[in-house]
């Protein structure tokens, strides 16, 4: 029996409907991914998987669903690749999916290069291994918890601390209120607030308390919140400090702006940045404090600005951040509160950007993950 070959241009043809057909109905996720990360194609296996529309992963770049603690390895074997240094990598790697969770993959890279060896793009095959590491979760956890369990310790004492000052401070200054008014107690603005306050105290404490008890859940999976709840009531929360201190906090987030992000989290991030302003205010004019929100590709940006004492970020720009880093002389400076803060910030998949200028004022810009 003879076989009649195949003509290149009909031989074309076939590889190109036999190749549409793998990536139409593999179970596994293809992607094709532009060198500068945006999704380039995609086939229903990568939105099965991660939840989105195609048109809502081709208006994405692979970075911003990737977790924060493998985006380093993925983007440093990407840059060997471009260079020439392996042919291709695989490496496990987790995204958010769209909901919020975790997505564990086996990510498999490879370079397809032009006739003149110059880059074109990446393919991406994706294969779900989610179900395997659920069965493994606990000994994962351990591991973690072996890891950075000091750590861990060490960051629920700061966090219950830090908050823990900026709600008792709260509470003193209303205590000075209500010594003022004597008549008819309970009916005054001062006492309602008092009771408020306790209230959101308490709330504090639970979230707090979720955290202590490391659930694996707790930290594996990201929910969706209202950014602009969660400002309203850190700004009850302060309300009193405010006053004392002719401090105006002005919130123009949106009251449908949703992120991702946890909730005793998100709590201490807007506390810790409101709390700080008003702590270095400036003493020769009213401190104004301003909360607004704008949406930058894969992010909610909620931009935080004062007037207050700013900061000379070319001499403390590298400390900023950093564990005991102080650069102001103010007598409760512990160099804590911003350190833990980026800390949360980066475990939700966010980032921080900072513009200040000395005696003017500071704008810190947090980047959460758009819900």
């Amino acid at each position: 029996m003879s076989y009649i070959p195949l003509m290149p241009r009909r031989l074309q043809a076939v590889k190109e409907e036999l190749f549409e057909s793998v990536f139409t109905y593999a179970n596994d996720g293809i992607a094709i991914v532009g060198l500068d990360g945006k999704w380039i194609k995609v086939n229903p296996g990568i939105t099965k998987l991660l939840g989105y529309s195609e048109d809502e992963m081709y208006q994405r770049r692979f970075q911003g669903i990737t977790h924060r603690d493998d985006l380093e390895t993925d983007e440093s074997q990407m840059e060997q690749l471009l260079d020439g240094s392996i042919d291709n990598y695989q490496m496990e790697k987790r995204y958010f999916h769209k909901n919020g969770h975790v997505v564990w993959v086996i990510l498999s890279v490879s370079l397809v290069r032009d006739d003149l060896g110059e880059p074109l793009y990446f393919i991406s095959m994706i294969t779900d291994i989610s179900a395997q590491k659920s069965a493994t979760w606990h000994l994962q956890f351990l591991m973690n918890v072996v890891k950075g369990q000091n750590e861990k310790l060490t960051d629920f004492a700061r966090i219950a601390t830090h908050d823990f000052r900026t709600h008792v401070g709260n509470l003193g200054s209303i205590v000075e209120f209500m010594e003022e008014d004597e008549d008819t107690l309970c009916e005054t603005e001062n006492f309602k607030m008092l009771k408020e306050s306790i209230s959101n105290l308490n709330d504090t404490l639970k979230h707090l308390n979720l955290i202590r008890l490391d659930k694996p859940n707790s930290f594996n999976s990201l929910n969706e919140l209202s950014l602009y709840n969660y400002i309203t009531n850190a700004i009850y929360n302060v309300n009193a400090i405010a006053k004392k201190y002719n401090c105006t906090i002005i919130n123009n987030v949106g009251k449908n702006t949703k992120v991702w992000g946890i909730e005793a989290y998100l709590d201490s991030i807007i506390l810790n940045f409101l709390t700080n302003a008003i702590k270095y205010r400036s003493a020769e004019r009213p401190l104004t404090i301003e909360l607004s929100s704008s949406i930058d590709g894969e992010y909610v940006v909620l931009k935080i600005c004062d007037n207050g004492l700013g900061i000379d970020l070319e001499a403390n720009g590298n400390k900023l951040f950093t564990l005991n880093g102080t650069f102001h002389k103010h007598k409760d400076s512990r160099g804590i509160g911003l350190f833990i803060t980026k800390s949360h910030i980066e475990s939700i998949g966010g980032k921080i950007d900072v513009e200040s200028t000395v005696d003017e004022g500071t704008c810190f810009s947090i980047y959460f993950l758009k819900v």
